[in-house]
This record gives C-alpha cells, sequence and structure tokens, in this order.
C-alpha cells in the first residue's frame, strides 16, 4: 500500500507541475491578457461604471433584494456564494506561503494575475449567463459545462470536442469538490481550531496514530459538528447556500479588513518599507530572501500567480456555475459582478494580508527570515499578535483561527455547488436522483477531511482543480468573438445610451424573447 501511494504521489507531482506551474498558470495569464487587450481594458476604461453597478448597487433592491423565483437568487447573493467558494485558506495562508516561498515580490505578480483575471472571470460570467437554462426542478444551469457543449460545440465541425470538453470539465469540477472544496478546507479547519482552542481532555484521547500524526477525539467532535452544520445547509439547496454567504461573507471580510487595517496603520512606518519591498523584489532576477541561495526570479513570479489564482479562481470555470444562479438579465451586467469579485477577492482581501505580514514586523524584509517557532501557515496569527494582545495573552490567533474556520466553511459550501451543477449535468435525466446521493456523499466525505493526516488526497484534488481551467480556458478563447460582441451590444445601450441597438441575452430564442421582454416593460438589467 506504501508503495502504491508513493507510485500514486509520484505520478501527481509531474501532473501537477505541469498543470500549475510548467503550463497552467502562464496559459491563465495569456487567456486574462488576450481578454483584457480585445474589450479594450474594460476593467480600467469603464471602472467607474462597474463599482456603481456591483458595490455602488447594493442599495437597489433589484440588485439585494430575494428573489421569490425558484429558479435563481439575488445578484448580491450570487456573487456572496462564489466569493464563499473563493474567500478561503488562500486567502490567509496562501498569501503568507507566497511571501515565504517567493519574497514580497510575489505579492506584485499576485495583483497582476488578478489584474488579467477580471477580465477572464467576467468573460465566463457573461457566457455562463448567455448559454444558461433551466432544469427540470425549474432552476438555472450554466457553466463551462454549456458554454462548451453549445459555444464551442456550436462551431462547425466542432460539437464532438465541445461535449468531450464538458464532460471533462464536468469529472474534474467533481473530484476537485470533494478536494478542495471539502476534505482540503475541513483539514485546515480542524487543525487551526483544535490548535489554537485547545482541550487537553479530548486532544489527549488519541483514536489512532498514521504516518507519525496523532487524530485524537477533539478532531472527531469537530468534524462531526462541521458535517452536521454543512449537511443542514447543503441539504437545503441553492436558497439556503446563499442565504448563509450572504450573512457571513460580508460580517467576516469587513471584520478581517479592519483587523488587518489596524495593524497596518499600527505600524504605520513601516508600509514604505513594505510597499518598497514589493516592487523592488518584483523584477529581480534573483532576490535575497529566505536564506544564501536567494529566489529565482521565475519563483516570484510563478509563486504570485499561482497564489492568486489559488485564491480567486478566475479561469477555473468553477464560480460560474452559481453566478449562472443570478436573477440578473444581462449577461454583461454578471460579468462586472465577476470583475468585482476579483477585485474583492485579490486585490482588497490578499493585500490586508500581505500588508500585514509585511508591516507587522515578524518577518524580515531584508532576508526573509522568521522568528523560531513560525512558519508560513502561522505567520498571519504571529502578525495580528503583535497589536491584539494583552501582556502574554494572544488573542490575534484566535481570531485568524475563527476567520480561517468561517472562511472555509463558506468555502465547502459554495463548492458543494459547483460539484452539485457538474454532477447533474453529468447525470442528464436521472440528475434529480444522482445529485441528491452526491450531497449526502459530499457531506460524509467531511469526516475524511476532519481525520485526514496525509496529504495525498489534497494534492490529487489540487491537480484536478488545474485540470478543470485547461477546457474552460479553451472554451474562453474560442467564444472570445461571442464576448466582445456581447460587451459591445452592453455598452452601446447601457452607456452610451442607444435606443436603438436590440439587446443580445441568450443563446436560446426563447430565452432572449423572455428577457427582451422584460427589458423593455421594466428596464430591468
Amino acid at each position: 500500500m506504501e508503495s502504491f501511494l508513493d507510485n500514486l504521489t509520484e505520478v501527481n507531482d509531474v501532473v501537477n507541475t505541469f498543470v500549475w506551474t510548467k503550463f497552467g498558470v502562464w496559459l491563465l495569464i495569456a487567456v486574462g491578457i488576450i481578454l483584457t487587450v480585445i474589450t479594450g481594458f474594460f476593467q480600467v476604461t469603464h471602472i467607474g461604471h462597474w463599482f456603481k453597478k456591483t458595490i455602488g448597487s447594493l442599495f437597489d433592491g433589484k440588485v439585494k433584494a430575494h428573489t421569490g423565483e425558484k429558479a435563481s437568487i439575488s445578484q448580491f447573493q450570487a456573487l456572496c456564494t462564489a466569493l464563499a467558494a473563493t474567500v478561503g485558506v488562500g486567502n490567509i495562508a496562501g498569501v503568507s506561503a507566497a511571501i515565504v516561498t517567493g519574497g514580497p515580490g510575489a505579492v506584485f505578480w499576485m495583483w497582476m494575475a488578478a489584474f488579467f483575471g477580471m477580465m477572464t472571470n467576467y468573460s465566463e460570467n457573461i457566457l455562463g449567463i448567455y448559454f444558461r437554462r433551466k432544469n427540470m426542478q425549474g432552476e438555472w444551469s450554466g457553466g463551462a459545462m454549456y458554454y462548451l457543449q453549445d459555444g464551442l460545440g456550436g462551431y462547425k465541425g466542432m460539437k464532438h470536442v465541445g461535449k468531450a470538453l464538458a464532460i471533462i470539465f464536468a469529472i474534474c469540477a467533481v473530484l476537485a469538490s470533494f478536494g478542495i472544496g471539502n476534505m482540503g478546507q475541513v483539514n485546515k479547519i480542524v487543525l487551526n481550531f483544535t490548535n489554537s482552542f485547545k482541550v487537553n481532555a479530548l486532544s489527549d484521547v488519541v483514536l489512532y496514530t498514521s504516518g507519525g500524526t496523532d487524530v485524537t477525539l477533539y478532531m472527531l467532535i469537530v468534524g462531526l459538528v462541521i458535517m452536521l452544520l454543512v449537511g443542514v445547509v447543503v441539504i437545503g439547496g441553492l436558497q439556503r447556500i446563499a442565504s448563509v454567504a450572504e450573512k457571513i461573507i460580508p460580517t467576516m471580510v469587513i471584520l478581517y479588513v479592519i483587523g488587518s487595517l489596524v495593524i497596518i496603520f499600527g505600524n504605520i512606518t513601516r508600509i514604505g518599507d513594505a510597499f518598497g519591498a514589493i516592487f523592488s523584489m518584483a523584477f529581480t532576477k534573483e532576490a535575497a530572501w529566505g536564506g544564501a541561495t536567494g529566489v529565482a526570479f521565475k519563483t516570484i513570479i510563478t509563486q504570485g500567480c499561482k497564489r492568486g489564482v489559488f485564491s480567486n479562481e478566475a479561469g477555473l470555470g468553477s464560480s460560474v456555475m452559481v453566478h449562472s444562479n443570478s436573477n440578473v438579465v444581462e449577461p454583461v451586467k454578471q460579468g462586472l459582478w465577476g470583475i468585482f469579485e476579483v477585485f474583492a477577492d485579490t486585490i482588497v482581501v490578499c493585500t490586508m494580508t500581505a500588508l500585514t505580514v509585511l508591516t507587522s514586523g515578524v518577518i524580515d524584509l531584508d532576508t526573509g527570515l522568521l522568528p523560531e517557532g513560525v512558519s508560513d501557515s502561522t505567520l498571519v496569527a504571529e502578525s495580528f499578535n503583535t497589536v491584539f494582545s494583552v501582556g502574554d495573552f494572544h488573542f490575534g490567533k484566535y481570531f485568524i483561527a475563527l476567520a480561517i474556520l468561517l472562511f472555509a466553511f463558506t468555502t465547502v459550501l459554495g463548492w458543494s455547488h459547483y460539484g452539485t451543477k457538474a454532477v447533474e449535468y453529468l447525470s442528464g435525466k436521472a440528475a434529480p436522483v444522482v445529485t441528491k446521493i452526491y450531497k449526502v456523499i459530499f457531506v460524509l466525505a467531511i469526516m475524511g477531511g476532519a481525520l485526514l493526516t496525509s496529504s495525498i488526497a489534497w494534492d490529487i484534488s489540487d491537480t484536478f482543480n488545474g485540470m478543470m481551467m485547461i477546457p474552460n480556458l479553451i472554451g474562453v478563447l474560442a467564444l472570445a468573438p461571442l464576448v466582445i460582441k456581447l460587451t459591445r451590444n452592453y455598452v452601446q445601450r447601457r452607456i452610451k445610451g442607444k435606443t436603438d441597438v436590440k439587446p443580445i441575452l441568450s443563446h436560446f430564442p426563447e430565452i432572449q424573447e423572455e428577457n427582451a421582454k422584460k427589458i423593455a416593460e421594466t428596464g430591468e438589467e
């Protein structure tokens, strides 16, 4: 068995390195650059418009009010559910790992990945809304599977190619949902919670030992509680997931940003040094960081881009599956929320983490050396402890433990929907039954994450997570002309105010007609 796991690990490492380091990340950046250029740098040239139509519209009842339709959720709920799946461990531990491994310069490349990723996410969401349809329960279903099948597959001679890529994407999404979206997140919750909030009476009861790691009664109990909470929400369907996400995500993001700002401004004299380190080490061929060997330029770029993509998932095609459930009519309108999603996740939350770490004084900005006993996984907690402490009592680490718990918990909820939609696509007419079975298995798998001692499950799911992006990006790139067409149509009507331009809203004539009529009668977007 051990030999099998070793071989499996070796094979997975080769595939993972190719997907994420040698090919995937660079493909993501390339597609983001192409989409940015062909849309005329939309995220910059229309920054006022997309800000107004996203965060600036939160007091608009049409945007935030709950929909009475079973088929959809509000635009704000769609954003929160998408952020629930993206704002997670990667925004805290992932960013600190990028800094420790790639130096402060990695933060600059994280920003670059987010800047171009905005237009990738924008394009995915446009295509998701344009190609969505209603399933047998009357709910909206959309995602990369459908624009691969009907969009790419609609080109001459590409029917079977589009269908094959759609199936590959859906299979990888299901497998990734159990790893990155479930067991990996739960494992981080359990380890952080049991280490931060110690209960010796439970931790001392060792159930078994695997690979030198003890699995305790405390871990089992925490896992059971998480499983029950997730089960109650997931079994209730998307409406319940969205309802929970819209309460937890905005609250936690605001609290996390406020906490980070307290530390940053508490160490205001170091802000200049922090930004100086980010920009000066972003382009050096070999940064003197982390020891005498330094960090190679390629590592700096790779770490920044990779962690940025891990965080916001732009290009993976995952969040499209929940954005497609929005009650929005205009495809481009949901694309604007996609831009804001990447902005909020990476430019705001990840930047807060980076500046907290770099201004706290915990890490040496010249050498990258960490104090004894501090690692990339505890770096953010130690940074919070520098301000949030009373005497010898450090409560910064407790805040970070709770932040990771809630962020990771909502990530599990978001990914449960992604997996459900992928299973629905693969199941065809049997979807109503198969999706219920999937949800049960998904909830039960949480215990595997709680008691996980080997990283192999996480590593393999990480590979499948990356493999989702290849068929997705092929579809997005192939459908770039449609993205341009939809964008120009929206700009002509909604920004330039031309009334003689007919809206382009759906691939399906019946949905196009219904939505066009709705816009004509109500002006609704």
